[in-house]
């Protein structure tokens, strides 16, 4: 299972979420690119960015910063956060980012969603963020009314290059992911599901590690804090260390 370090930029800084909300923030530092720079000298192969101010405003806000990132490592990237159009979707893809996640897209323009899947096959994540088991869009300021579920169904026959899954009552919240929640979405695709959300220790890793389908977990708070120690995970899980 890769592990991918999580860096979410608000603001122009790193922070973390309660439960996704923009007003429960902890900033955990000021220069996202030498936080990147960190994550990927602790051994990352895969560095997950949100575009936090992109998220809930709907278009990129932090782009420039971002190709910063992306320039001073040599590790791949994937960023969601904003991603609403054709021409923002190809623009991330053309600075170095080797995948975009997908999500509010998902639910309020599935044609255009998929446009831009069959537009770079293997370059696109779908983001399914769950709030009791319903797809939660805008920031996850906005709730649906699709399962999360139902909605891994339908986008099945897509070249997407998996599905990152977050459970948002647990994100940030250091009490363990909701692994019924995870094994539901694993079960209801065949694609590579990447794990996010409540991750606190080396346990819950190994927790997720254990579910089938599931191939990675994006981790935030936990190495930031110290509770998990990025390089001890990624050797245990990424290399059987």
């Amino acid at each position: 299972m890769v592990i991918i370090p999580a860096i979410d930029i608000k603001g122009g800084r790193c922070v973390r979420l309660i439960q996704g909300d923009m007003d429960r923030e902890t900033v955990y530092a000021s220069d996202p690119v030498a936080q990147a720079r960190k994550w990927e000298e602790a051994g990352a192969s895969l560095i997950h960015i949100v575009d936090l101010d992109g998220a809930v405003e709907g278009r990129p806000k932090n782009a420039s910063l971002i190709g910063d990132i992306c320039r001073s490592v040599r590790c791949a990237v994937q960023l969601g956060g904003g991603i609403r159009s054709r021409q923002v979707a190809d623009e991330y893809i053309a600075l170095g980012i080797s995948r975009i996640v997908l999500g509010t897209l998902l639910i309020k323009n599935m044609p255009l969603a998929e446009e831009i899947v069959r537009a770079h096959p293997g370059k696109v994540l779908a983001g399914i963020d769950s709030k009791n088991g319903m797809v939660a869009g805008d920031g996850w300021v906005q709730t649906s009314v699709v399962a999360a579920t139902e909605l891994a169904k339908r986008i099945a026959g897509w070249p997407l290059a998996g599905i990152v899954f977050t459970d948002i009552s647990c994100d940030g919240m250091m009490q363990g992911a909701d692994l019924v929640e995870t094994a539901k979405m694993a079960a209801a695709t065949q694609l590579p599901l990447i794990a996010s959300g409540g991750v606190s220790c080396m346990d819950d890793l190994a927790a997720i590690s254990a579910i089938p389908g599931v191939e990675a977990a994006i981790v935030g708070k936990a190495l930031y804090t110290g509770a998990i120690n990025p390089a001890q995970a990624i050797k245990r899980f990424e290399h059987g260390g």
